[in-house]
């Protein structure tokens, strides 16, 4: 069989097994990147190790680990509990602020998942406590986090600037980040208005929602969360200002020098935090990214890029990438997956469709790729599923479902429209 054939054959199999089983895909890949390069394509095992990607890796694991620290000592949820406070009581600004909040930390450095999984038992409970339905926060609250994951800080967004780099598409790490942060915004306040969030400020009156002062006094921050922040900070303006530190891989060693002296200052914990960090994702990105070497290497992605292109033409192309990769997000992993398999494929099909814009095509990915991440079927989505109450779970399922799944189409028209 043609090796190129089998390489995206071997892909195929790898994405398909992430749809249906639990089953870490980056494992997998792995192994398929071997037996593909080495025995079908007599290719020295060095070849294969070649395609993993260490400064990737070592970026993901220094900025994970540094924000899993400020998750463990209680930086983060003390950040959230006076976000909330701040609303004074309007019902129909807590939903908001819950989106700018899970926005601006994800975008800080947690990223989408993490940030779903500190702020959406919060957001649930507060809205199933105040009257707010279900519904209407968990797009909110879904999308910002969502809104935030191509943060140049956030993993989903070093993962693709990453690969756009290795694709001769460096420089673009702003507009990656804000068409994502505006697609997002879009579809999460057009739902919110349009399926009953102005309501909310009709009926706002005098009701009022305060944090308990038992629960007030124990979100107080100390000494250890002020520090952690100022490091925090501290980081982030260096990578902005330091032209050096903005390298892939420059940037997790800066992460691991920062979480060091918050160790030794005895400002977190980092057993604790080893323990919180996504390995399963640094995993599944680092395998697919040895598997996809593979197919560059046996012309794979030129295949890939000829299939896509049959159903393409130089207008359509952003919609087309956008639906595909929404798609194949509701079943798979977007950061893990998704992207890495298909971001590879831009220079190719933008020069095959006679001189396409490759950002665009890379930005429509993206938008595609993460639009869907709030249906059920997703951590996200699953995150504000386990937020509600037994009676209200299977309902709220149902509607994130149609959601998710509608949202390869929006993605698709936004997409287009934005690009043509």
């Amino acid at each position: 069989m043609n090796l190129a054939v089998l390489s995206v054959l071997a892909l195929g199999v790898a994405i398909l097994v992430s749809c249906v089983t639990s089953l870490n895909v980056g494992v997998l890949a792995m192994a398929l990147a071997w037996i593909v390069g080495v025995y079908a394509g007599g290719m020295p095992i060095g070849t294969v190790l070649a395609g993993f990607p260490v400064p990737l890796f070592l970026t993901l694991v220094g900025m994970t680990l540094l924000f899993a620290l400020a998750q463990t000592n209680g930086t983060l949820d003390r950040l959230a509990h006076h976000a909330v406070q701040s609303c004074r009581g309007n019902r129909g600004m807590i939903p908001v602020i819950f989106f700018l909040l899970a926005f601006i930390l994800a975008s800080m450095g947690p990223g989408n998942i993490a940030t779903a999984a500190l702020l959406a038992p919060m957001a649930m409970a507060t809205a199933g406590r105040i009257g707010i339905p279900l519904f209407l926060m968990a797009i909110m609250v879904g999308n910002g986090a969502n809104a935030g994951s191509l943060s140049p800080f956030a993993p989903t967004g070093i993962i693709v600037n990453g690969i756009m780099a290795r694709i001769e598409l460096p420089g673009h790490e702003l507009s990656t980040y804000l068409y994502n942060a505006g697609a997002h915004a879009l579809v999460a306040f057009g739902g919110y208005f349009l399926f009953g969030g102005l309501r909310l400020f009709a009926r706002a009156g005098g009701e009022t929602f305060t944090l308990e002062a038992a629960t007030a006094a124990a979100h107080r921050f100390e000494r250890k969360h002020w520090v952690t922040l100022a490091t925090i900070v501290v980081l982030l303006v260096s990578v902005i200002l330091v032209r050096d530190l903005r390298a892939t891989g420059s940037i997790g060693m800066a992460a691991f020098v920062a979480s060091v002296f918050l160790v030794l200052t005895g400002c977190a914990d980092d057993g604790e935090a080893i323990k919180k960090m996504p390995w399963r994702v640094i995993l599944m990105v680092c395998g697919v990214t040895v598997l996809i070497a593979i197919l560059e290497k046996a012309q794979g992605i030129d295949l890939l890029v000829s299939l896509v292109s049959r159903f393409s033409t130089k207008e359509s192309v952003t919609g087309v990438v956008s639906f595909l990769t929404g798609i194949v997000s509701v079943y798979s992993s977007t950061s893990g997956v998704v992207l890495p398999a298909f971001l590879p494929m831009v220079p190719g099909l933008a020069e095959s469709l006679g001189g396409a814009n490759p950002v665009a095509i890379a930005a429509a990915m993206n938008v595609g790729g993460h639009l869907v991440d709030v249906s059920p079927l997703s951590t996200i989505g699953a995150l504000c599923i386990a937020g509600a109450t037994a009676e209200e779970s299977r309902p709220l399922f149902n509607k994130l479902l149609v959601w998710g799944l509608s949202m390869a189409v929006v993605g698709s028209l936004i997409s287009y429209l934005l690009f043509y």
